[in-house]
Parts: structure tokens; C-alpha cells; sequence
């Protein structure tokens, strides 16, 4: 959801109102996400980097959050979405800790929509981490390397109980995955939208869908049309 640091500097606003627009449309992008029947949403919400920035503007962003959790927890149950977070949560405040806790439990029971905020979050980092925990279980006798399979390190990220993105967008103009989600991005179709997160509207999101119908998704393998096409045997 990149884009609204640029979005409140072309309207001469500080950084933060671009931040407060943008939640509002991460508001209605899951909304129409849940009335679409769409299982599983991941927003980028808060990267491992995110820390580097000024020390107002991640307090704000944490604000945000707590506001988001405080005033949103109910609807989601209203709309029968489940709220999830992956990321190093060990760097959050306690308080948001405990209401992000809060709101998992209370949608647990959810069967809708899955949204899944990546906070504090890396894919370097997860990688890293999975890694190391994989290298403890090798020391400790629990694992023998030649048992190291893709399913092993896959067990071990934050991302374990979720199904991999089938579709990745970013918008804003910018073409790359800046360290999301790229272990679980392997075969992802990814989309890049010019347009700025605080102006992206779900008529944005329909097209991308659109497009993204329209992909031959192979996962490396081919399609024969038909057993005309074989080549003779001799």
C-alpha cells in the first residue's frame, strides 16, 4: 500500500494525512474484499525498515493501529472477517500487543475473509529467522540435514497457517516487491498500479482482479491443447 507519504507532499499536507486517508481505504479494500468472498487479504501494513523513519511519523503509525484495533474490532465480527498479523512482533508496544491478542480472539471464530496485517515485518528477516530455528533443531538431534525439505522452512515462517498470495499488487508506481512475502511470492501474479494508495479505489482492485483472471498460471510447467500437438513416435 505504497504511496501516501507522495500522496499528502503533492497537496502540501505532512506525511501523516496521507497515512490517515490511506487506513480509510485499507478500510474499504477489505470490506469489498469480505463481500467478494475473497479468503485471504494480506496488507502491507508496517515494515521491519518502517523503524528507520522519523521517530513522529512510526509513532503516528502506531497510533493509527491502536485507533484501527480499538474502533474496528467489532465490525470485523460484524462482517465475519478473522483478523491475523505476521511480522516480529517482539518490537510493538505491550498495549498494541495486547489489542492485537484481543482481536484475534475475538474473530477467531470467524469463517469470512482472513485479513492479515504485516506489521513489523521483513521477508529477509523471516527467512533469517526460519532459517536459524531450522539450524537449532539440526544441533539439537531433532533433524537431520538431508531432512530438510521446502515444506521444513515453510513450517517455520510467520506465514506457516496461510495459504501463499496468489496475486501481489503494489501500487504507487514503483515495480518491485520491497522485501515482501518473497519466499510465499514464487509463483504470485504480480500487478503494479500507477496510482497512489490514498487515491486507490475498488474499481482499482476490480481491474486488477480482472487481469489477474485473465493469467495462464502454469507454475512451471506447460499446457498441451491437445494430443494433436504430441510429437510422433517412432
Amino acid at each position: 500500500m505504497d504511496g501516501n507519504g507522495r500522496w499528502a507532499q503533492l497537496r502540501r499536507r505532512p506525511r501523516i494525512f496521507g497515512h490517515i486517508k490511506g487506513a480509510r481505504i485499507a478500510k474499504k479494500i477489505i470490506t469489498y474484499c469480505s463481500d467478494r468472498k475473497i479468503p485471504y487479504l494480506t496488507l502491507y501494513a508496517f515494515s521491519s525498515e518502517n523503524w528507520l523513519r522519523p521517530q513522529g511519523e512510526v509513532s503516528f503509525l502506531m497510533l493509527l493501529l491502536r485507533r484501527y484495533l480499538k474502533k474496528e474490532t467489532e465490525n470485523l465480527v460484524k462482517k465475519n472477517i478473522r483478523f491475523e498479523v505476521v511480522g516480529d512482533l517482539n518490537k510493538l508496544p505491550a498495549d498494541i500487543l495486547s489489542a492485537i491478542e484481543h482481536t484475534k480472539k475475538r474473530t477467531a471464530h470467524c469463517t469470512g475473509l482472513t485479513a492479515i496485517f504485516a506489521i513489523s515485518y521483513g521477508s529477509r528477516q523471516e527467512i533469517t529467522e526460519a532459517a536459524k530455528k531450522i539450524a537449532q533443531r539440526v544441533l539439537d538431534g531433532e533433524l537431520k540435514v538431508d531432512e530438510i525439505e521446502e515444506s521444513t522452512l515453510h513450517n517455520e515462517l510467520y506465514t506457516s497457517q496461510i495459504p501463499d498470495p496468489d496475486l501481489i499488487i503494489r501500487t504507487s508506481g514503483e515495480q518491485r516487491i520491497s522485501n515482501f512475502l518473497m519466499w510465499q511470492a514464487a509463483y504470485a501474479e504480480l500487478y503494479f498500479s500507477k496510482t497512489l494508495w490514498p487515491d486507490y479505489k475498488t474499481s482499482d482492485l476490480e481491474i486488477a482482479l480482472e487481469w489477474f483472471a485473465q493469467r495462464e498460471r502454469r507454475f512451471g510447467a506447460i499446457q498441451l491443447e491437445s494430443d494433436d500437438n504430441e510429437l510422433p513416435i517412432n
